[in-house]
């Protein structure tokens, strides 16, 4: 299945039922009243989280939907049909934005909750609601109300404990296949990776973690090269980075360089998501001399800091992924247990994370902006070189 994680959707709630104008007529019952029923409500329109998807796709081909309108009140006092509510499937992880205000409607992250997108409209009144002791035949009714409509960008972002990011081949997907059931594509040559990959690691009964395979980060990342800003955002969902870093690159750069240069992408995307916890994991260390890869360790140290966990792995032979994943493990289960007894901590994780969608947002709407200007510029070069001089001279 094709993996798509952005989607525009318009949705529409269902309109409100006209109340009914009705007096009652019977034989032997010379005045009868009024009885027009009330109209029914319109259907409102709710997004479901559904563990079982993954992706946007379907939102590709249905853009528009559509709740039930409310059926219109009737003789007899008898009241309308309600419009039945719209229940649309989202994969967990789904952020909901207004199109036309970009504020974010919700942000769905625990499977099953709903969130109402488009409330229905309201039913009309029929005219036995207008009976007074001064207006016994009353002719008034009320006419039900429109349903909300609202275009709404869906974006999914993978939810993970561990995210793996780092340049093009530094083994992301070697490691998630390693640790886990997974099978990513693995090749020998750059963006093997094009959609984020998912891995269950499972570190003893009933201890696993959740790894996400992000594709690869170049210099200009965040700006648009490469495979551009699209999965960086992925990252914001995930509690831990784990920094890949290829030991021994064929192209003979060096991988201090490049960490400095993916840490100064993930800030200017998000200072929020670069103040994330971050370890760094030297891979292929199989293929340098341990005295060579103790002085590599040590330059790293000098960038990064004492602070930053380092591991030294082998993805493709195995070594050092036990540890590692155990280490993880340990992360994660401290990270959980301070979720559920620390309420500070708790709010502190929340605003942070709110923090990092606007500045996300931001830099993305940014990079788009430069883009329609630029785009603009080569149109108007475009059209200043087919101009001939000649076309300016006096007559």
């Amino acid at each position: 299945m094709k993996f798509v994680d952005e989607a525009e959707i318009t949705v529409e709630a269902g309109k409100g039922g006209n109340g009914c104008l009705s007096f009652r007529r019977e034989k032997f019952i010379p005045k009868g009243g009024p009885d027009g029923g009330d109209g029914g409500d319109g259907g409102s329109v709710y997004l479901v989280a559904d563990s079982a998807l993954n992706t946007l796709i379907d939102f590709r081909f249905q853009r528009r939907y559509r709740a039930q309108a409310g059926e219109q009140g009737r003789g007899s006092n008898r009241t309308g049909k309600a419009g039945e509510d719209l229940f649309i499937r989202v994969p967990v992880g789904t952020t909901v934005i207004d199109t036309g205000t970009q504020e974010v409607v919700a942000d769905i992250v625990e499977e099953g909750a709903q969130v109402l997108v488009a409330q229905g409209g309201r039913r009309g009144l029929g005219n036995t609601r207008f009976k007074s002791s001064t207006n016994r035949t009353p002719t008034k009714t009320t006419r039900g109300t429109d349903g909300e409509v609202r275009a709404l960008q869906l974006q999914l972002k993978v939810l993970a404990d561990a995210g793996l990011l780092g340049m093009p081949n530094a083994g992301k997907s070697t490691l998630l296949r390693a640790v886990s059931a997974a099978t990513p594509k693995v090749a020998d040559y750059p963006f093997t990776t094009l959609v984020p990959g998912l891995g269950v690691v499972r570190v003893g009964i009933e201890r696993s973690f959740v790894m996400a395979d992000i594709p690869g980060l170049i210099e200009g990342a965040s700006t648009g090269a490469g495979l551009g800003f699209r999965f960086l955002k992925h990252l914001s969902r995930t509690r831990l980075l784990l920094h890949v870093v290829d030991v021994a690159p064929l192209d003979g750069s060096d991988p201090v360089a490049q960490v400095s240069a993916i840490v100064n992408e993930l800030s200017e995307f998000s200072p929020t998501l670069a103040q994330k916890d971050r370890w760094l994991i030297l891979n292929k260390a199989d293929l340098l001399l341990q005295e060579d890869l103790d002085v590599l360790a040590q330059r790293f140290i000098q960038e990064v800091g004492e602070q930053t966990p380092i591991y030294c792995i082998s993805a493709i032979s195995g070594e050092g992924c036990e540890a590692l994943s155990q280490a993880i493990m340990r992360s994660v289960e401290q990270h959980r247990q301070r979720l559920s007894d620390d309420e500070d901590y708790r709010l502190a994780e929340r605003a942070a994370n709110r923090q990092m969608e606007r500045e996300i947002r931001d830099s993305i709407e940014r990079t788009r902006r430069r883009r329609r200007d630029a785009e603009d510029i080569d149109d108007y070069d475009e059209f200043d070189d087919d101009m001939d001089d000649d076309d300016f001279d006096d007559e």
